[in-house]
């Protein structure tokens, strides 16, 4: 961890010469000597740690996250998300070196760019404004909504992030594009996510779906179709679909779907996904891992650092 510099004269000796002289008494004096022993620990554990973990430790020791965890304001667990992303982002790199210098090689980009760019916010930052095209990535269950949110609020924070995802949604005067993963890395490891339930309480008749949810009916996570996660007063699409809903199922039953008379036939034998069990494989997202099961077109992969997955065969090939 390099200390900052001016003039050649480190943090360490501006503390040193504030404490001589005797400027800084009381709580600020007893604040800056615990300031200098942690830099002086951190510092101490670099060849101990690697660069992530050692910012993870900063940031736990210095009470910063748990300041914005004890902050109630709406931009408190945006900080939070940022910090986590941060250290994620410090992962891709083998040092703090190499972090530090595609910092500046993308600072020195922006610097340069001209013309039309595109603009990052969040949410919140982004109240008031419009553009012609928006873009909202990110909308799945544990992401948006906040389940810290919901888990310290509840019904009243769920009602909060509906209000912000309409406030993202109307930020586009022609087009807003909602995106959601299947598999996200939250805290380093690959994980399977939901769609967030707001995307199936948007009006059905102002979407053009490029993708399906993935659910139909009543969703496990008590969303788009239950009245169960809407604030009393609420009337929006989602709430009328529930409502409606509710109402069929009471009258005629739980809709079950059509009955189709069909019969069974093989697609494939596991042959034509090219793959063997045992054989090492590469997928650009979970890295290198062995082939546990060949089903129809879908592969079971035992991966070295994200688990077991099981994929269509074509996203991964023979390493």
């Amino acid at each position: 961890m390099a200390l900052a510099r001016e003039n050649g004269v480190s943090l360490f000796d501006i503390s040193d010469e504030m404490l001589k002289s005797n400027e800084l008494k009381g709580p600020a004096r007893a604040g800056l000597l615990r300031f200098i022993e942690s830099l002086k620990s951190w510092r101490g554990k670099r060849e101990q740690l690697t660069h992530v973990e050692l910012a993870e430790l900063i940031l736990d020791e210095s009470g910063y996250i748990d300041m914005w965890r004890a902050d109630k304001s709406p931009q408190a667990q945006t900080r939070i998300e940022n910090l986590q992303e941060l250290v994620r982002s410090m992962g891709q790199f083998d040092s703090l070196e190499s972090y530090l210098e595609h910092i500046e090689l993308v600072m020195d980009i922006d610097r340069e760019a001209e013309g039309d760019a595109v603009q990052i916010l969040t949410l919140h930052g982004a109240k008031g404004l419009e553009w012609p095209v928006v873009f909202l990535p990110g909308w799945e269950e544990e992401v948006f909504p906040s389940p810290r949110a919901i888990s310290e609020k509840g019904l009243e924070a769920l009602e909060e992030e509906r209000r912000l995802a309409y406030v993202g949604i109307t930020r586009a005067r022609e087009i807003c594009r909602i995106s959601f993963a299947a598999n996200r890395q939250i805290y380093g490891r690959w994980q399977s996510v939901l769609p967030s339930r707001f995307i199936d309480e948007l009006p059905e008749d102002c979407v053009d779906a490029v993708s399906e949810t993935g659910y139909t009916g009543r969703p496990v996570f008590g969303g788009a179709l239950t009245l169960e996660g809407f604030e009393a007063g609420s009337r929006g699409a989602g709430f009328m679909r529930a409502q409606a809903f509710e109402t069929a199922a009471k009258t005629y039953g739980t809709p079950r779907g059509e009955v189709l008379e069909t019969k069974a036939r093989v697609v494939s034998d596991g042959k034509s996904t090219g793959f063997e069990r045992g054989q090492r494989v590469f997928h650009d997202k979970f890295g290198y891992g062995r082939v546990l099961v060949l089903e129809g077109d879908k592969v079971e992969v035992a991966f070295e650092k994200a688990g077991t997955k099981k994929l269509i065969a074509s996203f991964v090939k023979a390493a």
